[in-house]
């Protein structure tokens, strides 16, 4: 089941350029910084209430962030929802027609399970599903 908004992933150029105005103007908890080798990223995390600021910084040039940039430009990339339940989240949205990016959850930041649904299956917005460990928050 989906619990919560999790985050909002923003692809960026670098993260040391746009990490002073989250934290500095906006004034934003920084949560840490992170990279996923698997996803070819580095993030950086901001949290806001209950939500989470995710900037993501490519650390490869064939890494779908900067095939992202390349094509868009900096600017929003992802929403997340949380779920207690990844895979049966998945199965769900399989058989409600919804077509998946992953079929299958794969490793993502701060030890979570993630998977994406294909933006053509939610009103073009490119969306990830996270599963965190029992016990703990995505943060």
């Amino acid at each position: 089941m989906i619990t919560r908004i999790s985050h909002i992933g923003i692809a960026v150029r670098s993260l040391d350029d746009h990490i002073p105005f989250y934290r500095d103007v906006l004034g934003l908890i920084p949560a840490g910084t992170e990279t996923v080798p698997d996803q070819k990223v580095k993030i950086a995390m901001f949290r806001v209430g209950e939500v989470q600021i995710e900037l993501l910084e490519p650390t490869s040039p064939d890494s779908p962030i900067a095939k992202f940039l390349e094509k868009k430009g900096e600017g929003i990339h992802h929403l997340a929802y949380q779920s207690d339940d990844i895979d049966s989240q998945i199965r769900s949205f399989r058989k409600s027609g919804v077509q998946m990016i992953d079929e299958q959850p794969r490793d993502g930041a701060h030890g979570s399970r993630i998977a994406f649904i294909h933006p053509g299956s939610s009103g073009r917005v490119l969306t990830e599903i996270c599963e965190v460990k029992q016990g703990e928050a995505h943060e």
